[in-house]
């Protein structure tokens, strides 16, 4: 069996998989192993740390006796049957090289098809941000746009070898990762400090931790939440003291994210202390947890939604436990949601609807046909309508005229009709000069060709 080399590991693929599924712009290369820049006094340099965690020398010396008789060359990689193979062999390429051959190979992606220039980007970045950092966000200066997407990948692999120096280029160059996923405070979000201290946090949560807390404004927020939930992967009582004497500010995130890790290893220990906290940090904490509750028992889930404070924490907390119910049960989960109350209750019932629709849509529809005119309805209609393209268009178009709502109404009869105009376009033309459910406006614009471009397209999200 070949060995094993330390850039091949969890967060490669993960990141990998991410990037194909379209998290293009994202941090998606971290931990892995390799050099990293001139460290400052007291930090471990990347070379020394791949010589001592693989016993390999720097820059891959020993990438021959990792790749047996496999070709290494770019070609051949992407020629292997199955995606992993293709990752594994890119992998063994790329651990094989120096700065300077990774310099000439990024060089050579430009020409392959988007979604091998994807794959092949994310794990070269990723290598050279580890053995030379400075060289790798250099080159990205000169890649114009395309650098955006390559520049976070380098930066999170040089913070998984050397977080000093990566949090130090950081703090001297803010402007330069500013475009790379904004701090957010919602689920997902996390700016390049937050990427560098999570990086920084699987070593050492203090040093991390004492470098978030001297970060400003939304750079703090997500770099501190990212520590908070690196430290509860593995003890969330120790987060817990960690960020007890942040401002109540920042606090409500922390304890969010200690929530969520906290509960995917022991729900009912975590509940126990988020029924500890009061307010808004309660309600965010238990919409966090029951989040991943939903992920193995939806129904138990939804038994603790009322727990929470009317508000945003709620509405959010139904809509993930509605996804989640219904995954596996969305006439369940579909009637759980009508009885609701929520101030989006077109997002929690998107998220059964869509599931219900693609599963089975005569189920899906007799339910929509059962339930009175009103908000849910509206949206089940809609989303039933948008993503099953199966009913007839006659149909569908009678379906649609029963959206109470005149703007969804507009949008879901305008894209059912143009669907018709591509099947039928003279029973279509027919229906829409003489329908009184579209606005002038709508009818216009379908007729004309131009309702894709102008007001109608998809739905509102969140």
């Amino acid at each position: 069996m070949k060995p094993r080399n330390r850039f091949m590991n969890q967060s490669v693929i993960i990141g990998v998989g991410a990037l194909l599924l379209g998290g293009v712009g994202g941090f998606v290369v971290g931990n892995a192993g390799g050099g990293s820049g001139a460290p400052v006094e007291g930090a471990e340099s990347g070379e020394a740390k791949i010589r001592r965690t693989t016993g390999l020398a720097a820059g891959g010396g020993s990438g021959e006796a990792r790749t047996g008789s496999r070709e290494r060359s770019l070609e051949a990689a992407l020629r292997e049957p199955g995606q992993l193979a293709r990752i594994e062999s890119l992998i063994d390429l790329y651990s094989s090289m120096d700065a300077a051959q990774l310099e000439s190979e990024a060089g050579r992606l430009e020409t392959l098809p988007m979604s091998e220039r994807m794959l092949a980007s994310i794990l070269l970045y990723g290598r050279w941000g580890e053995i030379d950092p400075y060289g790798a966000l250099a080159h990205t200066e000169a890649m114009g746009f395309g650098g955006m997407f390559a520049r976070p990948t380098v930066l999170q692999s040089w913070a998984s070898v050397d977080p000093v120096n990566a949090a130090k280029h950081f703090e001297e160059n803010p402007d330069d990762f500013r475009m790379m996923g904004g701090p957010g405070r919602g689920r997902g979000g996390q700016s390049a400090a937050g990427v560098v201290a999570a990086e920084w946090a699987k070593v050492d949560p203090q040093a991390a931790m004492n470098w978030a807390t001297g970060l400003d404004g939304g750079d703090m927020s997500s770099a501190v939440r990212a520590v908070a939930r690196e430290m509860a992967i593995t003890d969330p009582e120790a987060a817990i003291a960690a960020v007890a004497s942040l401002p109540a500010d920042e606090l409500e995130g922390a304890y969010a994210e200690i929530a969520e890790q906290w509960a995917a290893k022991d729900f009912n220990a975590a509940e126990s202390w988020i029924s500890s906290l009061s307010g808004e940090e309660r309600d965010r904490a238990m919409s966090e947890a029951l989040d991943v509750l939903a992920s193995t028992d939806p129904q138990s889930a939804a038994t603790k939604v009322s727990s929470i404070s009317a508000g945003r924490d709620r509405d959010r907390a139904i809509e993930d436990v509605a996804g989640k119910w219904a995954s596996q049960d969305p006439a369940a989960a579909a009637a759980w949601v009508v009885t609701q109350e929520t101030g989006d209750m077109d997002d929690a019932m998107r998220e059964v609807m869509s599931r219900w629709a693609g599963s089975d849509s005569s189920g899906a529809l007799a339910f929509i046909q059962s339930q009175p005119a009103g908000e849910a309805r509206d949206s089940a209609t809609s989303t039933y309508l948008w993503t099953n393209r199966d009913t007839e268009p006659a149909q569908a178009i009678e379906l649609a005229e029963t959206i109470s709502d005149d703007r969804s109404r507009d949008r879901t009869v305008g894209m059912t009709a143009m669907r018709w105009m591509r099947e039928d376009e003279a029973a279509a033309r027919a229906y829409i000069e003489s329908s009184t459910a579209l606005s002038d406006g709508a009818r216009e614009r379908i007729l004309s060709g131009d309702w894709g471009r102008r007001g109608g397209r998809g739905q509102r999200g969140r």
